[in-house]
């Protein structure tokens, strides 16, 4: 595994991110859950990565196979649509 500190920063944050799966990481940056598994624990913190994967083991939304919805993106029923560069007001 050959990646630059932008790349690292990247997995990091998706894998931090409740619903970027695992595959969606290896799609990007060609690395497998227990690769990202390994990362986290190297880069982080060890009490950071404790909560990250008390957080993210058995997550629903980290895998695509157990994901409610299998197509599209995730969207949430607040986000409104942006025009013309102006974010919606609520």
């Amino acid at each position: 595994m050959n990646l630059n500190i932008q790349d690292i920063d990247r997995i990091i944050e998706m894998a931090w991110e409740d619903r970027t799966t695992f595959e969606a990481i290896k799609f990007q940056f060609n690395i497998n859950e227990q690769e990202v598994i390994k990362l986290m624990r190297k880069e982080m913190k060890p009490n950071s990565f404790k909560l990250w994967r008390k957080r993210v083991q058995g997550r629903h939304t980290k895998h695509e196979k157990l994901r409610a919805f299998q197509k599209g993106r995730f969207k949430c029923t607040r986000q409104r649509q942006i025009s013309n560069n102006k974010i919606s007001k609520r």
